[in-house]
This record gives C-alpha cells, structure tokens and sequence, in this order.
C-alpha cells in the first residue's frame, strides 16, 4: 500500500486545520492507497477509534483483491477471464454476483441505445488500448471488430445463471464498469463497520463521499478539473452520500495525423466518440455514475437532455475551438 495518491481528475479538501473545530480535534483520520484492478484506490476516512478504522480499510482492500480476481480481463483465471474463453462455445455458469453484475450491464446498454456496451473488447484490442497506449487501425480491422461487438451478442439465463456469446470473438471488457462496482463494495464495507465519515476513490475518475468530513459539513469538496488545463478546474461539488465519475479524452489517448484518438469508444460505429472532451455524472451509487458517463459522453447534450435518469445530475465540457463546460439543465 502507498500513501496521500494524487487523483486523476479531482481533488478534495480532507485534511482540517488543526483546532478549526472541536469535532475535527476529536476525529482520527487515515488515508491508504492499494493499486489493483488497473487503478488506484484510495480511502480516506474518520472515526473515534484507530483500531476501526484500520480493519475497515483493510477489510475494504481485501474486497478490492478478490474482485480482481473476479472481473479481471487481464487474468486467465478469473471467472471474466473464463466467460470471456468458454462463451462462445456454449452457455457458461457463472456465479450470482457476476451474472447479476452482466445483467446490470444488459440494462444500461438497453436504456443508453446501446452506446453503453460492455462487449466493446474487440475494438479496445484494435485500437491498441489494451495492454498499450493506442494505435490507428485500418478500417478493415475496424469492420472485423464490430462484428463481434454488440450487447445483443449476450444472453444470459437467470434460471441458470449461464451466459453464452452469440459468435466466436465476442469479448466483455469491465472497463467501463468494474471501478464503479468496486467503489460500491467499499462504500458498503466501510458503512457495516459503522464508518460514517469517508471518501473513496478509483483513479480519481469514480468516487463515493459517505457523510461530510469533519470540518465541512456540506459534504467532501471535490473539484472537476479543466479538461486540457490540469491545473485549473471548472467546477466545484460537495458530495455527502452519493457518487460522482468523470470521463475524458485526457486519461487515455493518442495522436495520429494531428487528430486525438481516445479511449471511450461509440460501439456503434467502432471509433472514438468525438466532440466532447470530458463529462461527469453525479448518482447515488458509484456504479450508475460510472456506466452513465459514457453514453453522456458519446451521445452529447442533446441525448442527455430527453433520455437521462432523473436521479442524474450531468456536467458537460465540450466545444471547439473554445471549450463551455456547464452543468446540464
């Protein structure tokens, strides 16, 4: 584990002057880090009790190891690996917690058109993106991936808890997802050990504030960050029990020709989604920000403005030549 870890896209205001307060004088307060599932998560949280707060943590962090193991796409092993390997020859039983979490993500490609769509493997593997930092394929390769992408290619059987792949090459990458779950997972293990004040964090790009800290009682407060200009940011929101992800051109890209190519695919058509250059999603739960902020981010303002969950709160940078960040209305 590893200490005070910088965010990718927000930063937060934790640590209270000495004496500001008398309850802040009265909290312990502890922040650890453990880097796994391709990311880094960070807990920060406040207690009465040392010995709570540890086990809290670790508990936490041991939930975070065994869901590596369970949602990986990097390990032979793992029960996403196995899915991945067996589906296509035939239905696979997969244990509840996984089915319901493809289940979960079945409802967020039906409700987004599709534009979520955890089956976008092939076209992560393309592009480059997923052991490397991205590559221009040709379109040839671009039609050989669609072909294999697309949430309809997955049917799942709760009588069974099977999932099967329609064709061979068919592949659920947990990128857009696994994060939100985990930070999820935390949140719950955190609140049964009775720890009421704590924010947790994957990557910067998928947190979760339980409560408020010590010296704000508003809520944690977490800045968006300017998508072109790190050290500046362009808004500013004080989460108390709920969630917030983000996701930009800025976390994984490459140039080609002068032009950006990211990370966050339309599976629709097999190429990066343009004109947007970072969106975040406030939700109750870690899970609903994260899923949501690709099809926010691939379908635009517009989309959002009839389509959006209600329980959702979107804020849109986007813009050329000069970006407009604002919240949806």
């Amino acid at each position: 584990m590893r200490l005070s870890v910088l965010p990718l896209w927000w930063t937060w205001a934790v640590l209270a002057a000495a004496g500001s307060t008398v309850e802040a004088a009265e909290k312990l307060r502890i922040e650890s880090s453990l880097d796994a599932m391709g990311s880094v998560y960070t807990i920060v949280a406040y207690g009465e009790d040392r010995n709570q707060l540890q086990t809290a943590v670790d508990l936490s962090f041991e939930e975070i190891k065994r869901l590596d193991d369970l949602l990986s796409n990097y390990k032979p092993r793992s029960e996403w690996s196995k899915v991945n390997r067996e589906a296509s020859s035939g239905p696979v039983r997969v244990s509840p917690e996984l089915f319901q979490l493809v289940e979960a993500c079945m409802r967020y490609s039906r409700a987004s058109d599709g534009a979520f769509d955890i089956t976008v493997g092939p076209l992560v593997r393309t592009w480059g993106f997923l052991k490397g930092t991205g590559r221009l394929p040709h379109r040839a390769e671009i039609r050989t991936a669609l072909t294999k992408v697309g949430y309809r290619n997955v049917t799942l059987n709760r009588d069974n808890l099977t999932i099967q792949y329609a064709r061979p090459g068919v592949e659920m990458d947990p990128g857009g997802i696994g994060k939100g779950y985990a930070v999820d997972r935390i949140v719950e293990i955190l609140r049964a050990r009775g720890i009421s004040s704590a924010l947790v964090s994957a990557g910067g790009s998928s947190i979760y504030a339980i409560g408020a800290p010590p010296s704000e009682p508003k809520g944690w407060s977490v800045k968006i960050r300017h998508p072109k200009k790190a050290e500046e940011s362009v808004a500013e929101v004080h989460l108390r029990d709920g969630s917030m992800a983000t996701s930009g051109t800025s976390e994984k890209f490459f140039y080609s020709g002068g032009k950006l190519f990211s990370h966050i695919f339309d599976p629709r058509t097999g190429y990066p989604a343009a004109g947007m250059f970072s969106v975040s999603v406030l939700a109750p739960r870690a899970i609903d920000s994260e899923a949501w902020t690709k099809p926010m981010f691939i379908l635009g303002r517009s989309w959002a403005s009839q389509h959006k969950p209600k329980d959702l709160r979107v804020f849109f940078c986007e813009g050329k030549p000069e970006i407009r960040c604002a919240w949806l209305q």
